[in-house]
């Protein structure tokens, strides 16, 4: 990969945090999405933390760049450009997988995250293979697409071809994970879902417990695939909570 993955939204896209000591949300999204949708995340977070997004190639401003080829490359990528301050990873869904092994490579590099933050997401055990019956539906290609918030009826020809070929870019993806021996995580991890979410149930979100060496905190959200944008005024004060203090913000709090 030739441009860095960071968005810094504190500052101009591509912007490092050299300097900043402020902790960080770094947020990693869904699959076949770009990172942008986390830039009115900076106000509502405030002036406490820095908000960063990941932004895989293929999408968004980065269309045009070379696809990452493995997990292991983002992975890498993402924990070496990272400033050298508290951090709180928060993934969703897909993003919620390459926001674990972040988190893992971090602690292996002995600085592991304040915290893990997972929604709409299932246990990594899931993601073996996973993507491979992807590839070839279109049918359920339209589905996790709708159940982003993305009506492929509403699209043109070329604009739904666009849109499925970003989320097969990131199946591909997917499919280079492997299951560590140790796949604890060094940090608090914290599964969120959706409680009427079509795509990843409850269950499948309890299957966290387990992943880490400290604890483990499930929770149901009101709301679908997508809850966490639905309630943004509801998660990012729980994640900047989470990223100044360890502690989430609780309801009526």
């Amino acid at each position: 990969m030739t441009r860095p993955l960071l968005v810094n939204f504190a500052r101009a896209p591509g912007a490092t945090a050299a300097g900043d000591q402020r902790p960080v949300l770094l947020c990693l999204p869904q699959a076949g999405s770009g990172c942008g949708q986390f830039r009115c995340w900076q106000r509502l977070a405030g002036q406490a933390v820095t908000v960063i997004g990941v932004q895989l190639p293929g999408r968004e401003e980065r269309w045009l760049d070379p696809l990452a080829e493995s997990v292991d490359e983002v992975t890498a990528a993402v924990a070496g450009g990272l400033p050298a301050v508290p951090v709180v990873v928060y993934g969703h869904s897909f993003g919620g997988l390459l926001g674990y092994e972040i988190a893992r490579r971090l602690g292996l590099l002995g600085r592991p995250p304040r915290a893990l933050v997972v929604a709409a997401c299932g246990s990594p055990s899931r993601w073996v293979g996973a993507g491979r019956d992807l590839l070839n539906d279109e049918a359920e290609q339209a589905r996790l697409l709708a159940a982003n918030g993305v009506d492929s009826a509403d699209l043109d020809a070329d604009l739904r071809e666009l849109a499925a070929e970003t989320l097969r870019a990131d199946a591909l993806l997917s499919m280079t994970f492997r299951l560590s021996a140790r796949p604890q995580v060094d940090c608090e991890i914290h599964a969120w879902g959706g409680d009427a979410d079509g795509v990843v149930t409850a269950s499948q979100v309890g299957e966290w417990r387990g992943y880490s060496s400290a604890d483990v905190h499930v929770e149901t959200f009101p709301g679908g695939h997508q809850f966490a944008f639905e309630h943004v005024d509801e998660i990012v004060p729980r994640l900047v909570r989470l990223c100044i203090s360890g502690t989430p913000l609780k309801e009526g709090a």
